[in-house]
């Protein structure tokens, strides 16, 4: 029977919030009432986030992009859902969320996004910006990474993530994916992880969003820039804090 939602996940050594995202997957799935699948696209994990994704029930595609477009596109050829959904491993997606999303698609939405939050300590500037950041990609209709729907023959007729940007992608998405129906940014939202911005500090960030500013999606096609993404810090000093 092929499902009514298929969650894809890209994950690269995601052991420590994986198994929550996916736990959260199912009870969200569970709560509609929906028939579903979970992809992990594992993408050259080092650490156990292939088992932990296994032990949750989910599809493991095991791929060596260390791109995020490419790992979400090869999760996504693997999928047979009649709606895509783009989940981050570090983020939980509650049961309203999902029937919202549900909602938006049965009344004729080919796609669209949700309203981010972002957990524990936050930085003062983060807590300064984050309202307006979820105004903003809400009223611009720009989807953020962390949680994305498409139907599969948008997704397909678009031709996916773009394979040429290592960050940015889901905005490029978002754009694309409007020209082909009714895209939209839900009010309800979703808890994604805060660490990045516990990890890096705003003098870490700005010259990234300066060179964005300067150059503009050129900035975001090549890996060596975006360490925010790709490199390996990924321990949380809350956790230490705890």
């Amino acid at each position: 029977m092929v499902p009514t939602l298929s969650f894809i996940v890209p994950a690269h050594n995601e052991e420590q919030l994986l198994g929550r995202t996916l736990a959260g997957l199912h009870a969200a799935a569970r709560a509609v009432g929906e028939s579903y699948e979970i992809i992990v696209a594992n993408d050259a994990s080092t650490d156990h986030t292939a088992a932990v994704a296994e032990a949750a029930g989910a599809t493991v595609v095991h791929v060596t992009c260390r791109q995020i477009a490419r790992t979400r596109n090869a999760g996504a050829a693997a999928a047979s859902g009649r709606l895509l959904i783009f989940v981050d491993a570090d983020t939980h997606v509650p049961p309203e969320t999902l029937r919202a999303t549900l909602a938006a698609w049965r009344d004729g939405a080919i796609g669209g996004g949700a309203s981010v939050h972002l957990d524990g300590r936050l930085p003062l500037h983060v807590r300064m910006l984050m309202p307006a950041f979820r105004a903003g990609m809400r009223a611009a209709r720009l989807a953020a990474g962390c949680y994305v729907f498409c139907i599969p023959p948008v997704f397909a007729a678009i031709g996916g993530f773009d394979e040429r940007l290592f960050a940015g992608e889901e905005l490029a998405f978002s754009r694309a994916a409007r020209r082909h129906g009714r895209f939209v940014v839900l009010g309800e939202g979703v808890l994604s992880s805060g660490r990045k911005m516990r990890t890096y500090r705003l003098r870490e960030l700005l010259p990234l969003a300066m060179a964005v500013v300067r150059q503009g999606p050129a900035a975001l096609r090549s890996r060596a820039a975006l360490g925010v993404w790709y490199d390996e810090r990924r321990h949380d000093p809350e956790d230490t804090a705890a």
